[in-house]
C-alpha cells in the first residue's frame, strides 16, 4: 500500500492524527527503536513538508498552540520544533551555501560500494538493519535515529562513499529532496564535509543496544567485541577509529577512546581488527550494476 500524503487534505489529515495520537510521547520516545514498529511516535509529515502541503511555520505554530494549552508536553514541543525549525531550515541554508562541492565531500576518503543489504534486508543477519532496511523497503522511510546511527553509521564505519550511500537514501526515501538529504548524509552521517559536527557520528553496538530492542534477537552478541559472533558494529567501530586516528586523536571529544584502545591487551587489538578485516572482506556488492542519474549539480 501507499499511506503518504498526496494532497493538502491528507496532509492536514495526517498533522491532526499526530497531535491526536502520537505527540504527547514524541519527546521521551523519538530516539527509540523496536522491532516491528517503523513508525513509533514519529510525525510522519516531512515529506507533506518537503511537497509544500504543509508549511513549516503552521506546523511550528501548531505546536506551539498545543503546548500552550498542555497537550504537548515541553520535550516533546521543544523536541519537534528544534528539528524544523532549527535543523531542516539551517540545512536548507548549509545546502545553498555548501553546494556543488558539498555533493563530491568525502573527508575520510570512502571507497567502498554500497552493499548489497541496502537494497535487500536478508542479506544480512544483523537485526539493526534488517529492521531498518526493511523500513526503507516497504514503506520508503526510516525514523531519524535508523536513518544516522544504523544505516549512516555503518556505511560509515566500512568506509562506504558518502556519494553512494547519499544516493541510495534519495532513491530509497519518500521525503529525500536532494536539498535535504545530502547535507544530512554527507555531513551528518559520513562526515565528509566536518562543517557539521565536531567528531564523526560513530558508535558501537552499545549504542543500538541502548536505544533499541534489535539486539535482542540478533544472531549477534552485542556485547561481544571480536571472535565469532561478536557485533559487527564493535569491531568496526574500533577498526574505523583506528584507521582515522591520525586525523581523529587531536579532537579532544575523542582522546579518552584513543586511550582506552591503547590500554587494551595486544592480542585483542589483534583479534578486534582481524574480525573486522574477515567481516569487511566478507559484504557483498551490490548485486546489479545500479546507478542514480543526478542533474551532477
Amino acid at each position: 500500500g501507499f499511506g503518504w500524503a498526496v494532497t493538502r487534505t491528507q496532509a492536514l489529515a495526517d498533522l491532526d492524527a499526530f497531535f491526536a495520537q502520537r505527540a504527547e510521547s514524541f519527546g521521551p520516545y523519538q530516539d527509540a527503536m523496536l522491532s516491528g514498529e517503523p513508525f513509533m511516535w514519529h510525525a510522519l509529515i516531512s515529506t507533506s513538508l518537503n511537497l509544500g502541503l504543509l508549511h513549516p511555520a503552521e506546523v511550528c505554530e501548531r505546536i506551539v498552540a498545543a503546548y500552550e494549552v498542555g497537550e504537548m508536553p515541553l520535550a516533546s514541543a521543544e523536541g519537534l520544533l528544534r528539528q524544523i525549525l532549527g535543523w531542516r531550515e539551517y540545512i536548507r541554508g548549509v545546502y545553498w551555501h555548501r553546494m556543488p562541492e558539498l555533493r563530491s565531500a568525502n573527508a575520510l576518503g570512502g571507497k567502498r560500494r554500497l552493499p548489497q543489504l541496502y537494497w535487500d534486508p536478508s542479506a544480512t543477519d544483523m537485526r539493526c538493519l534488517q529492521q531498518s532496511v526493511g523500513a526503507v523497503r516497504e514503506h520508503g522511510y526510516a525514523h531519524h535515529i535508523q536513518r544516522l546511527m544504523v544505516l549512516g553509521n555503518f556505511a560509515l564505519l566500512c568506509g562506504v562513499e558518502p556519494l553512494e550511500l547519499s544516493h541510495w537514501f534519495w532513491a530509497g526515501f519518500v521525503d529525500a529532496f536532494e536539498w535535504v538529504q545530502l547535507p544530512n548524509v554527507h555531513g551528518m552521517a559520513m562526515f565528509a564535509n566536518t562543517d557539521f559536527t565536531t567528531k564523526p557520528y560513530a558508535a558501537s553496538g552499545s549504542y543500538i543496544h541502548k536505544m533499541s530492542n534489535y539486539c535482542r534477537d540478533c544472531a549477534y552478541q552485542v556485547k561481544k567485541k571480536h571472535g565469532d559472533g561478536a557485533c559487527p558494529f564493535n569491531h568496526l567501530f574500533w577498526h574505523f577509529m583506528v584507521e582515522h586516528r591520525e586525523r581523529l586523536s587531536q579532537n579532544p571529544r575523542l582522546g579518552m577512546l584513543y586511550r582506552t584502545w591503547d590500554k587494551m591487551k595486544e592480542g585483542d587489538r589483534r583479534s578486534i581488527l582481524d574480525s573486522s578485516a574477515q567481516f569487511l572482506g566478507s559484504l557483498r556488492d551490490a548485486e546489479h550494476d545500479w546507478s542514480f542519474h543526478d542533474d551532477q549539480g
